[in-house]
């Protein structure tokens, strides 16, 4: 059941990114619906990842 929901996630990431390239050409409008709610979410994954980063930065030094 986990491998199907791994892979839905795989094909929508992928189809994504494909809407950003193809939009990036000039795509019709759903293309480019698609591309803008694939980077709105890249970018609140990015901003999720900086802030755990910052957190976790206090708590260990990441050196051995």
């Amino acid at each position: 059941m986990i491998n199907l929901v791994l892979l839905g996630v795989l094909v929508l990431a992928i189809s994504g990114c494909v809407c950003v390239v193809w939009a990036e050409r000039g795509g019709p409008r759903w293309v480019r619906g698609v591309a803008s709610v694939t980077l709105a979410a890249s970018e609140l994954v990015r901003r999720s990842r900086k802030r755990n980063r910052r957190r976790s930065s206090g708590v260990t030094s990441g050196r051995d």
